[in-house]
């Protein structure tokens, strides 16, 4: 229960770090976004999570790109059945490809690409990671749904614009890049795990 509630958590907010470090202009945005909501004499607090678009977008493009959990809950088939050609027998354990699902050029327009825009406008708008619209589904879907999604998904968006709004984020002297490489298991973490040099941003009563 701690792992579950915690290190996907955790890994989502890292691999969106990552993406917005490889794209300054998405974390400058990020920050415009909050510094015009939020100000730079206060710190992010869970109430404005719901004026910060970009932000949501973000989030949602990071779990749809890089899903802490790779693959869903086991399910079971309780009658066989045909499904696309397929024949699936009764009982059969079914795993879902989360990750591959986020990245099928079928569902999303330049699958590769992190771009949060896509969730501010044009078909992607409309979509949630709430296990209503099958192209995303970070927390799966029916009855084996996450049970904690709504708190997830809260704690990366409170997490993530604390860093963004408290801090700014620059590569170790001599890296031009993030490595982008995951390992496969369980969960989807780096390979690498990010390395930044951080200073502060806001006012420094806003620290205390």
């Amino acid at each position: 229960m701690f792992t579950a509630g915690t290190d996907t958590s955790s890994i989502i907010v890292e691999w969106a770090m990552a993406e917005m470090m490889n794209n300054p202009s998405i974390m400058a945005s990020a920050q415009e976004e909050m510094d015009r909501v939020v100000g730079r004499d206060r710190r992010l607090e869970e109430s404005d999570i719901a004026n910060l678009p970009y932000l949501q977008a973000i989030c949602k493009e990071a779990m749809r790109l890089h899903p802490s959990t790779p693959l869903s809950l086991p399910h079971f088939s309780f009658e066989e059945c045909e499904e696309d050609g397929h024949h699936v027998p009764a009982n059969t354990r079914l795993l879902i490809n989360i990750w591959a699902i986020g990245r099928d050029p079928a569902a999303w327009e330049d699958p590769l690409e992190f771009r949060p825009e896509r969730f501010l406008s044009g078909p992607a708008a409309k979509i949630d990671p709430m296990g209503n619209n099958f192209e995303l589904i970070p927390f799966g879907a029916g009855r084996r749904i996450c049970a904690g999604k709504l708190a997830g998904m809260v704690f990366v968006q409170y997490f993530l614009g604390m860093l963004v709004h408290s801090f700014e984020w620059r590569l170790p002297d001599g890296e031009e890049k993030v490595d982008m490489a995951e390992t496969f298991g369980l969960a989807l973490p780096k390979a690498i795990p990010l390395k930044a040099v951080v200073t502060r941003r806001l006012v420094p009563a806003a620290y205390a």
